[in-house]
């Protein structure tokens, strides 16, 4: 399929983070990855994403989140980018990102990144792409890519590319604990299979409870379910997440667990009024640098600006 003429532009797509409620990491593959059993929410922290025609292929970043983020060929939404030009005759753009997700913090920035601008190109080229489609070419560019997509809640497992939709009620209030350096993943998976050595690992599968949890909207349930099996190894590499997991509960979260392959500190809590206290109780007390209040589930990837005249 060969793109359309390029509308007159920019498509700016606004796309979530997300936090893994629950991650089961299986055996390490022959191919050197992990099988997984995650369940995906997306959450209201976005990243903006505009995509404008261009002479040549480019990306910048800005925001108060931008450090750290490379803008070149290893930007994920370049690599989305490009790809989307292959297979579509694409002619060039600019891809301009505007963080609000932190970075290198277990919550899917880059991966965000990159399905919002599969979702701007498509917009913009009038491609007209379903949505399996638009999560089959994300899949490619990365295992959480295709989950941003679409958002809302949702089970995720081979590398977590294979989506499945949940059954979630509700709207859950989330605290997000910051820290000012990443973790790198590869370096996280590394150090969970080091603990785990010479230990059986099965394969992995999603717990019932936590679908029973989510089925029912409370968020005492969900919290009492929140796992993942990277926390260890995210503890282990930087002690530090153990202290502020220990001091979120002491301050009033109905649960904790470091995001993804961290080092961002998800708490939930009860409401939003909540929310705030213990945003307030962290900071105030030097446990962490920043943090965030968000709520989800919230939808993935979506155009909030197409200018065509």
């Amino acid at each position: 399929m060969t793109a359309a003429p390029l509308e007159p532009g920019p498509v700016t797509v606004r796309v979530p983070a997300k936090v893994n409620l629950e991650l089961v990491v299986g055996p390490r593959r022959e191919d050197g990855y992990h099988a997984l059993a995650t369940v995906y929410q997306a959450v209201s922290l976005y990243d903006d994403v505009t995509v404008a025609p261009a002479d040549e292929w480019g990306v910048s970043v800005s925001g108060p989140l931008a450090a750290g983020v490379p803008t070149d060929g290893r930007n994920l939404a370049l690599v989305a980018a490009h790809l989307l030009a292959e297979r579509h005759d694409g002619d060039p753009a600019h891809v301009s990102i505007r963080k609000g997700i932190p970075v290198a913090g277990g919550m899917a920035g880059g991966s965000a990144d990159a399905a919002a601008t599969v979702v701007a190109l498509d917009h913009l080229w009038a491609l007209g792409l379903d949505r399996d489609e638009l999560e089959s070419l994300a899949a490619e560019v990365g295992s959480d890519v295709p989950f941003l997509v679409g958002g809302g809640t949702a089970m995720g497992s081979g590398r977590g590319e294979l989506l499945a939709p949940v059954l979630a009620r509700g709207t859950y209030h989330w605290v997000f604990a910051l820290t000012d350096e990443g973790l790198s993943t590869p370096e996280v998976y590394a150090e969970c299979d080091r603990l785990r050595e010479g230990t059986d690992v099965p394969e992995p599968v999603c717990t019932p409870a936590l679908m029973a949890a989510l089925r029912s909207g409370d968020p005492h349930e969900l919290a009492a379910q929140l796992t993942n099996d990277l926390e260890a190894a995210a503890v282990s590499l930087r002690p530090a997440l153990g202290e502020t997991l220990a001091s979120g509960m002491e301050y009033g979260a109905l649960g904790g667990i470091v995001s993804g392959s961290g080092p961002t500190v998800a708490f939930l809590v009860e409401d939003n009024e909540a929310g705030i206290d213990l945003a307030v109780a962290l900071t105030a007390s030097g446990v962490v640098r920043d943090v965030r209040r968000a709520s989800g589930p919230v939808h993935g990837a979506h155009v909030v600006h197409h200018r065509t005249d």
